[in-house]
């Protein structure tokens, strides 16, 4: 007899797996696909390159165009050094709230929906509802690109993407892009003393950092006060997060390396603010710099990028999510998702799922039970819908 659990127990079940993204997520994955198989519904495996990770994709009803995908990413950030009161890999209930790793970012949603899978059969739902759970968008949105290019090739063609991240079960039209990127300076080695022998790695970083800086600062100050990107901050923002040089106190840097990143609205062109970037070191720096030694170099690569999401005129995803919440307004958020990937792939996509931003990532994360249930009711509306 197939196993029937509520939204609840599968939200325990999922956050119990430890898939922070240096893991594997296929503990998970296969739990999935064994829980689906139970129902008679068939999934398939989309790995990265070593098969230590995959996608999963599964449709229940039938194999039609139109119908829903409901997109989760099942990996989560890392607790390490964070003071949780309870095990983070344990769901806890207190004060009407879920703790642990996951509950708000980004697991709630997907095991809700699991949990309905039963309904969704004994309704008889005309059109199909697709599972799209991926590895890696923690640290890139590395995963989701290769399955949708796998319902590319198929030929998929549902009606709407829902991404389930957290929104409170607000509708978002809009997020950031993301593009990462990676600089590395080589200088010339010399004793501290004799700072015109040498060249700083660092001391050039620390020019390059504070020109990225810049740029974000002349972004700020052209938004207008009533831009339509209403999360806060409204603008492209670029920020350095690591930075790695030197050897000791006393000798002139020859290396050093940081990673940075372009979060950018809707309409901006990531690659502008690079272009910029690469003429200045090419002709505000870099002359200097050889002309000490020819050797020296500044090289920087795109380490990862995710596209932004945009606002669609009269988009199917937002009117479905309209309908189906009551909700006449839509948002815009800060952070980047996968939703930007289905979209450029074509598919009319929002965000909207349970749980806060707020929440996530911090330690003692957290769901509220009413996130859960007003979740619940929002797929169980679907189901009617696509049952009707």
């Amino acid at each position: 007899m197939a196993t029937r659990v509520t939204p609840i127990e599968m939200i325990e079940k999922l956050i119990g797996f430890e898939t922070v993204s240096r893991n594997s997520n296929l503990k998970l994955i296969d739990y999935v696909a064994d829980y689906l198989a139970e129902y008679g519904v068939s999934s398939r495996k989309i790995y990265n390159d070593d098969k230590t990770k995959a996608n999963l994709f599964a449709t229940v009803g039938p194999d039609m165009d139109g119908g829903i995908v409901l997109s989760g990413h099942t990996d989560v950030v890392p607790v390490d050094g964070q003071p949780w009161d309870t095990d983070p890999f344990t769901v806890v209930e207190k004060d009407g709230k879920l703790f642990g790793r996951g509950t708000s970012d980004m697991k709630s949603f997907s095991a809700i929906a699991l949990s309905l899978v039963p309904d969704m059969i004994e309704q008889g739902i005309k059109k199909p509802i697709h599972f799209a759970l991926s590895y890696d968008e923690e640290v890139g949105c590395l995963g989701s690109p290769r399955m949708i290019e796998d319902m590319v090739e198929e030929g998929l063609k549902p009606q709407a993407v829902i991404v389930g991240e957290p929104t409170m079960m607000n509708i978002v039209t809009a997020h950031k892009g993301i593009v990462g990127l990676k600089t590395r300076i080589i200088g010339k080695e010399a004793h501290s003393s004799l700072v015109e022998n040498g060249v700083s790695a660092v001391m050039t970083a620390a020019r390059l950092v504070n020109f990225i800086a810049d740029m974000m600062a002349e972004n700020k100050a052209e938004t207008e006060p009533d831009s339509s990107y209403v999360s806060e901050p409204c603008y492209t923002t670029l920020h350095v997060g690591v930075i790695n040089g030197g050897t000791a106190m006393n000798i002139i840097s020859r290396e050093c390396e940081f990673v940075w990143d372009i979060r950018y609205v809707a309409g901006d062109d990531p690659q502008t603010f690079i272009d910029r970037f690469n003429t200045y070191c090419e002709n505000e720096i870099l002359p200097a710099m050889r002309a000490i030694d020819p050797e020296c170099s500044i090289t920087t690569e795109i380490t990862s990028s995710t596209p932004a999401l945009g606002p669609e005129d009269g988009g199917e995803a937002e009117m479905i999510c309209k309908s189906i919440t009551g909700k006449n307004d839509t948002l815009s958020v800060a952070y980047a998702a996968e939703a930007g990937q289905f979209q450029e792939a074509g598919y009319s996509t929002v965000i909207c799922g349970p749980g806060s931003i707020g929440i996530a990532h911090q330690p003692n994360e957290y769901i509220e039970l009413e996130q859960v249930k007003a979740s619940e009711a929002f797929i169980r509306k679907l189901i009617k819908e696509l049952a009707a």
